[in-house]
């Protein structure tokens, strides 16, 4: 008798303390799932933060003179070639997924020396991110940058043109309608705090140049997926252009810019070339033999 009721004693210990610990293990796992979906929540909430932050910022804006905006209105990635407005003045454009395009035409004046101000016009594009604080950071594509800088009283007439590239980080920025013109109006306060001229949305969605690269130095290494960019890239920027789409090009830019592009040497040896060549000399030389 005693050896049974010291069994079932036995029997009912363990069952409780089975039962405590699957509780216990029950427990830690809700609370495991009430941490993780409360975090989860959290990211949730800076992330829609930061989307409403880019969704505000949507458009191309551009400052008061009106003259300067992104697109290729201002930079020709074919002949690498930057135009310049008719009036200094900044232009940037957002997209809401996250890219970005930068256009600037800066003159500073010379009060020693009226006649000899300072023209810088720079062009630049990448992505961009918005922190949960509304700081705003600009990360440029490398190699795509462009700057051209005109000091007529000491460039002998010839103006500096260059790759550029130069990470931009805005502190805060401000979205309101402007009564008096009746537009949106973009307020950026640079890394000081000191605060930008203000911008006024002039299209939306923005007026922008393909957000992949545009002028890449190698593509040795690229993979297959990138490949299929290079062919957007290509039809775009003129890559496959044959020479009179490329003639036609050129005529174009002449008016709008006195700047060249240099040809390169291994193009003069370009079999459309010479088939060019050789179309002319064979008209030239049937209207010497008629005229004869």
């Amino acid at each position: 008798m005693f050896s049974i009721i010291t069994l079932l004693s036995l029997y009912l210990s363990f069952h409780i303390t089975t039962v405590k610990s699957d509780d216990t293990a029950t427990t830690s796992e809700d609370d495991s799932q009430s941490s993780s979906t409360a975090s989860a929540s959290a990211t949730a909430t800076i992330s829609t933060k930061e989307q409403e932050f880019m969704n505000s910022l949507e458009g191309t804006w551009s400052s008061k003179s009106h003259q300067v905006f992104t697109g290729s209105g201002f930079y020709d990635p074919v002949d690498e070639l930057i135009f310049e407005p008719s009036l200094p003045g900044i232009s940037y454009s957002f997209t809401a997924d996250g890219h970005f395009e930068q256009a600037l035409y800066r003159v500073t004046s010379n009060p020693k020396k009226p006649a000899c101000p300072i023209a810088v016009i720079t062009f630049q594009h990448g992505s961009y991110e918005v922190l949960d604080n509304g700081t705003v950071i600009l990360n440029p594509i490398e190699i795509d940058g462009r700057q051209l800088v005109s000091d007529p009283c000491n460039d002998n007439g010839t103006s500096s043109y260059t790759r550029f590239n130069s990470t931009t980080v805005f502190k805060w920025f401000t979205v309101e309608l402007n009564t008096y013109h009746g537009i949106q109006e973009l307020q950026l306060y640079q890394y000081d705090w000191s605060a930008l001229q203000p911008l006024y949305l002039v299209y939306k969605p923005p007026l922008m140049l393909p957000t992949i690269t545009l002028n890449p130095v190698s593509e040795g290494t690229q993979s297959v997926t990138v490949s299929s960019k290079k062919k957007k890239r290509d039809s775009f920027i003129g890559n496959n252009l044959n020479v009179r789409e490329r003639v036609r090009r050129y005529l174009e830019n002449k008016h709008k810019t006195n700047a060249k592009k240099l040809i390169n040497k291994n193009e003069l040896f370009d079999s459309s070339y010479l088939w060019w060549i050789a179309s002319l000399c064979i008209c030239v030389g049937s209207v010497l033999f008629l005229s004869a």
